[in-house]
């Protein structure tokens, strides 16, 4: 009870006192184990646990609580052992065979599935155990890396286990249908699987709907039978395989045997008339149905389009395209679906049409004014999503984009007077309710963004941010608003209000490995790292419980017979675990920390021992690495040119990659720095090759070699100039990294610790050479971080014309000025631990020789005067970071009055909010940056030798 309730001290003294009494009593030791797992002591927890275990023990309670124990240890491998103890103690129980095979289930251990699975059946004869044994074999040929040996051994030996009960008619659940059908078709036996589904097993097929016609699709497809994937066709998931297939059979010139059936399903089609007649009759039955049905008109459209790509000019005797969609609109344009579904059709439209087509769609709207010359408005939702419909089409076919800027202006103020006319109507809406005309208020704020962006029109991305944070008072679970909202203070460099709007959007599950980048691409690089921190333990967490929760996941599709589901949460799993935005937030993370905490509470060993990180090891799958993200999450009604295409895809993947093995490079070679400090060994002499110490700066110099290959490859990308859509992917932190002079900076100070290992291994007397170059080093080195420091000044918001204009770029030069100061520190510490050691020789030798003038080697002058510069110049930053905090203080916003005075006066309150957050947001970064700078320049002033 006590660990039930988290209370695991008073745990531990319970069975402390039970132990006194009985000291052998197994149970009592398990559990004051898990008492001693959770309150953070695992190595005395382990050590209790495996005295229980090296006594395998059989009562089901010690056997439960190591299984509990082990899982929290995330040490699954352990619990087989302990059942295998328990199988040989106990040979004929049911339910320690049973737990021994999912046990192997959780490591995917197939083999030994396939064993243990038999091993039950041999016991207890029931068809799911012989199954799961079946099952195991399948894993065994998915997770063979030989495909020959998957198909000529495993899958031939699970088809004939199944054969054999067919045989001897034993089949009796769905599941093993499924199981049969799921072999035959990894073994491309078509024919058969389509027998076993059109015969008596196909039967059993019942839990899903039409799961047979769909199973008999697909093997139609692969088998290119196309007279039967035509005859099939009678639905409208079935409509594109019904033109596939009649254009297949055209293409092959197919004609009908003479005497018996067209094909097993019946009469095929096999010419354009036929098709353009399924398709006439289709909408004749339909028109005659109570409801109407969206399938046979889209048909339509369907056909003429593939008729226009083949060439062919039929498509008269099918209607002209443009009076279709019409006719369609009027039949389901105040449905919200009618615009993704003519959505697909447009291009049909020649683009001369365009504007008389939405004229024709705006004619047949009710809508009606209250006055001459006033706009007129809708009197009911039906005709609101009508002319909402329109006015995505409009975007869509680049209206709105081919107009004058005033023209823009003005339809924004139109959009936002239907925006607010349409809140009357939802009026009784929930909290947890969108708005009917929310989306009003969406394209208006897409229309500022083009100005915004194209026309560098500041005064937009104001009126951008004030009309979502009205939409968001009316609309309060519109996540569209939030993204928006989100991308926009990204841009604007302002994360504060960022993570209190992504926190609501509860974002689920998946969701933190798909839209997770939102929150991970900017925490950090405008300086807020508390938030950053946060935001990368959110998704690792979800990362790290993907492992345990697919196991669970696998374990009940096993006894649930749930067996095609296993393969795929095997892929979920890996498809999660070689994930780039989990491989990004791993090693951002471990950054931020060391960045956070190395030499300022922990030395920077420790902190690197604490994350197991070593300069050897490189943990990112990065042949395999699969972009998860979800591009597409915020709506979007740009024409095709203008929105995101499969190529900004590709390069964006690319670029992340790019940044990706740059940042993992600093973070091992960091990582290296501590391994290189050893005890002095004699010069020159043989052991020093032999303590190892010589590998590790092989690898060090490795490590920078791939460092200086990945910049390049990364200054080619850029040369580039790749500009994603405004909605599109954000770009990477690489070109203000490059541009800065950041990265300059961290490549010269990984050369120079070559340099200085150099000196430590020769020593000072016939080292000139290398101390001249150190002496350089250190020279170049303060010019380098005082010219990143001269990119970062300027004034972070400035006010210009009554209108505020910001500098995100700024904010993220000083964060990589600040990252950048802490890797110069770690090598500076590194320089203070080979240099130390000679300074005091030299002090020894000096009072040996009582003599005053024993020459001092320029290096250790070079070190304090460059330690000295370090020092002036870090208070340099950090007196410019005061001076920005007072600026940004003593703006006075609400003195600003924004020069469009369209704005309303309720918009004019939004205006106040979101300025007020954008300068907040700035002022919190500053600080944050500030107090991370002050403890850095407490660490150098320790850096005397």
């Amino acid at each position: 009870d006590y660990l039930d309730n988290g209370n695991n001290k008073m745990a531990i003294q319970q069975a402390d006192k039970l132990l006194k009494k009985h000291k052998d009593l197994h149970c009592a030791k398990v559990l004051k184990a898990i008492g001693l797992q959770r309150t953070g002591k695992q190595d005395e927890a382990y050590t209790l646990a495996q005295e229980v275990a090296a006594l395998e023990p059989t009562d089901d309670n010690s056997l439960q609580a190591l299984t509990i124990l082990y899982r929290e240890m995330h040490r699954p491998e352990l619990v087989t052992k302990l059942y295998e103890a328990a199988v040989k103690k106990v040979p004929n129980s049911e339910e320690y065979h049973s737990h021994l095979f999912m046990a192997y289930a959780r490591v995917g251990e197939y083999k030994k599935m396939q064993q243990a699975g038999m091993a039950l059946y041999k016991i207890v004869p029931k068809n799911p155990y012989y199954f799961w044994s079946v099952m195991s074999l399948i894993m065994q040929s998915i997770s063979a890396q030989d495909e020959n040996l998957s198909k000529t051994m495993f899958l031939p030996l699970a088809e004939r286990m199944v054969e054999k009960m067919v045989k001897e008619d034993k089949i009796e659940a769905e599941a093993e249908v499924e199981l049969y059908y799921m072999i035959l078709e990894r073994l491309e036996k078509y024919r058969e699987a389509l027998d076993v589904v059109r015969g008596k097993l196909g039967e059993k097929l019942t839990s899903e709907l039409q799961s047979r016609e769909n199973k008999c699709m697909a093997m139609y497809k692969k088998l290119r039978r196309w007279p039967e994937c035509n005859a099939l066709s009678d639905d409208w998931q079935f409509y594109i395989t019904y033109f596939d297939s009649v254009f297949q059979l055209i293409d092959e010139c197919w004609t009908p045997p003479l005497e018996e059936e067209h094909s097993l399903e019946g009469e095929v089609h096999y010419s354009i008339e036929q098709a353009v007649k399924f398709v006439e009759e289709r909408i004749t039955e339909e028109s005659k149905s109570s409801r109407p049905l969206r399938g046979p008109y889209l048909a339509k459209l369907e056909l003429i389009r593939r008729l226009r790509h083949r060439g062919c000019n039929d498509e008269h005797k099918l209607g002209d395209p443009e009076e279709l969609m019409f006719q369609y609109f009027k039949k389901f344009g105040d449905k919200p679906c009618c615009f993704t579904d003519l959505k697909v059709f447009v291009d049909l439209l020649p683009s001369s049409q365009y504007t008389k087509f939405i004229g024709q769609l705006l004619g047949v709207i009710p809508l009606s004014a209250a006055a001459e010359g006033e706009t007129a408005l809708p009197e009911d939702i039906r005709a609101l999503q009508q002319h909402l419909c329109v006015v995505q089409l409009s975007r869509l076919l680049g209206l709105y984009h081919a107009m004058e800027k005033k023209e823009k202006l003005s339809v924004v103020r139109e959009l936002m007077l239907r925006y607010r006319h349409g809140l009357e109507f939802g009026k009784s809406c929930l909290k947890t309710e969108l708005q009917f005309s929310d989306y009003y208020c969406l394209l208006a704020v897409h229309l500022l963004l083009d100005l915004w962006l194209e026309e560098g029109e500041e005064t937009a991305v104001w009126q951008c941010l004030t009309l979502l944070e009205e939409g968001l008072s009316h609309s309060p679970s519109n996540a569209q608003f939030k993204l928006l909202l989100i991308r926009i203070y990204c841009r604007l460099g302002a994360f504060e209000p960022v993570a209190e709007l992504y926190s609501s959007l509860d974002a689920k599950h998946i969701q933190h490995d798909t839209i997770g980048y939102l929150l991970t691409r900017y925490a950090e690089a405008l300086g807020h790292f508390a938030a950053a921190s946060q935001s990368c333990n959110f998704a690792l967490r979800f990362f790290h419980s993907n492992q345990k929760d697919t196991s669970e996941y696998i374990i009940q599709a096993y006894k649930y017979g749930a067996f095609e589901k296993i393969p795929e949460f095997i892929a979920f799993r890996n498809r999660l675990n070689s994930s780039l935005h989990f491989a990004q937030v791993r090693t951002e993370r471990m950054l931020l920390d060391l960045l956070l905490e190395a030499n300022i509470t922990t030395s920077l060993e420790e902190s690197i021992k604490s994350m197991s990180l070593s300069p050897e090891e490189d943990d990112i799958p990065w042949k395999d690495l699969r972009d998860n993200r979800d591009l597409t999450v915020l709506f979007n009604w740009d024409p095709k040119d203008r929105d995101i295409s499969e190529e900004h895809r590709k390069l964006s993947l690319e670029e992340e990659t790019l940044w990706l093995r740059i940042r993992s490079l600093t973070l091992r070679l960091v990582s290296g720095l501590p391994t290189l400090s050893h005890s002095i060994q004699p010069k020159n002499s043989e052991k020093t090759a032999e303590n190892g110490v010589s590998s590790k700066i092989d690898t060090v110099r490795s490590l920078l070699q791939q460092l200086e290959a990945a910049v390049d490859s990364g200054k080619k990308f850029l040369e580039q100039k790749i500009q994603y859509p405004v909605l599109g992917p954000p770009p990477t932190r690489m070109a203000g990294f490059f541009s800065n002079g950041s990265c300059q900076c961290q490549t010269s100070l990984f050369y120079l610790v070559s340099d200085i290992y150099e000196l430590d291994t020769s020593g000072l007397e016939d080292s000139a050479e290398v101390q001249e170059r150190i002496g350089n080093s250190f020279k170049s080195l303060i010019e380098r971080l005082t010219g990143v420091f001269n990119k970062c000044k300027g004034d972070l918001i400035e006010v210009r014309d009554g209108t505020l204009k910001t500098h995100a770029n700024l904010l993220e030069n000083l964060v990589f000025l600040v990252e950048t100061i802490s890797i110069t520190l770690w090598v500076s510490s590194y320089c203070d631990s080979v240099l130390r050691p000679f300074k005091s020789n030299l002090q020894k030798k000096k009072k040996k020789k009582k003599e005053s003038s024993v020459a001092m080697p320029p290096v250790f002058t070079h070190f304090l005067d460059y330690v000295t510069d370090l020092q002036t110049l870090t208070s340099n930053v950090i007196d410019h970071i005061k001076g920005l905090e007072i600026i940004l203080t003593a703006l006075k916003l609400e003195d600003l009055s924004l020069k469009d005075t369209l704005l309303l006066q309720e918009e004019k309150k939004f205006t106040k909010t979101v300025q007020g957050k954008v300068q907040s947001s700035y002022h919190h970064s500053i600080q944050e940056i500030g107090e991370l700078l002050k403890k850095r320049l407490d660490t150098i002033k320790k850096l005397k030798i």
